[in-house]
């Protein structure tokens, strides 16, 4: 269990990070216009992935 909430927290982290620095200038971008929309789907990836690496 504290491995996805380590991997949601990673992910919410790299998402946020990911609007900050990229984000859209246009601000027609589905993901990556919202900071929420993109804290939310870094976390979700950020779970799958640490998913995928289960022992």
């Amino acid at each position: 269990m504290l491995r996805y909430i380590i991997g949601a927290v990673v992910g919410a982290v790299l998402g946020y990070l990911y609007y900050k620095l990229v984000g859209c200038s246009t601000g027609t971008c589905p993901i990556t216009s919202n900071p929420y929309i993109s804290t939310i789907y870094g976390a979700v990836i950020g779970v799958l992935i640490s998913i995928a690496f289960k022992k």
